[in-house]
């Protein structure tokens, strides 16, 4: 049957973050690059859908679209990578040194990827930059976001900084599960039903992932938003980035790492350990 038991599927997760620290900086920062932007695609779509339909639900139904492409195609998002990369590091598999820079290079691709996508996003809605983008667009949406996910926690101060933190935590145990259903079937169809649903399940409640908001933030600030750079970073981006390392490492990485630890495989025996007791390595057994 195309079902993977909970054992094999831990192991599979740290072998996956063993090969993932061991990627070069290039690979990294290109396939970093492409999951910003991919979920950058998600998340206007998503918009989208909501405006169409008016049912905030029917945009949470659809993001995950951004998720299965990513994990279908190997590339880096470093929300899941909090789960996987570090989990490398807890089995003795990598140093922390190359976990860290590991997280860092995948951060970078990723801001990149979703800067760019906005910066594109932005040109079209306002016919490359000549005029106000339309009310009847998504750009009211995204700027009104941006704001929500920023000057609204600011207006908070400390509380508003830890919700941002929190709804961090929540995000990212849901999306890091999401890399780890993924793991829970060999199929193509198998793979996409399973991770499907705690994306649908983080997204459709609002929650904060720090890579959607890579995109969504410099995107509104870009339309209009009255958000400066350090309102984004203060205010949500760095809240969100170390409550979606929690949430990924702990809640889903560390839990499911504990209860289904891999067993460590034993070394092959040496010629002496094979042999009969007693008898010496270099005289041959007689059957």
């Amino acid at each position: 049957m195309d079902n993977i038991k909970p054992v094999e599927i831990v192991k599979n997760l740290v072998s996956a973050g063993d090969l993932k620290a061991g990627l070069s900086i290039k690979d990294l920062l290109i396939r970093g690059f492409l999951s910003g932007a991919l979920l950058g695609f998600a998340t206007s779509l998503a918009i989208t859908a909501t405006m169409q339909t008016g049912q905030p639900i029917v945009g949470a139904l659809i993001f995950p679209v951004g998720f299965a492409m990513i994990v279908l195609l190997g590339l880096e998002l470093v929300t899941g990578s909090f789960a996987a990369v570090t989990l490398a590091g807890v089995d003795g598999r990598r140093n922390w040194l190359a976990v860290g820079s590991n997280l860092f290079w995948v951060f970078i691709g990723n801001l990149l990827g979703s800067m760019a996508y906005g910066a594109l996003l932005y040109l079209t809605l306002t016919t490359f930059g000549s005029e106000a983008a339309a009310a009847t667009t998504i750009a009211p949406k995204i700027i009104a976001a941006a704001e929500a996910k920023t000057i609204a926690y600011a207006a908070h101060g400390a509380a508003g900084w830890g919700t941002a933190f929190i709804k961090g935590v929540l995000c990212n145990w849901m999306v890091c599960l999401g890399v780890v259903m993924a793991l829970t079937s060999n199929s193509t169809m198998g793979k996409i039903a399973a991770m499907w649903l705690p994306i649908l399940t983080f997204f459709a409640q609002g929650f904060e992932h720090s890579v959607v908001n890579m995109f969504l933030i410099p995107a509104g600030i870009m339309l209009g938003a009255k958000v400066t750079v350090s309102d984004w970073w203060l205010w949500n981006q760095i809240p969100v980035t170390l409550g979606n390392l929690v949430g990924g490492m702990l809640f889903t990485g560390l839990f499911l790492y504990w209860t289904y630890k891999p067993a460590k495989e034993k070394a092959p025996a040496t010629v002496a350990e094979s042999l009969p007791a007693g008898v010496p390595a270099n005289q041959p057994v007689r059957a």
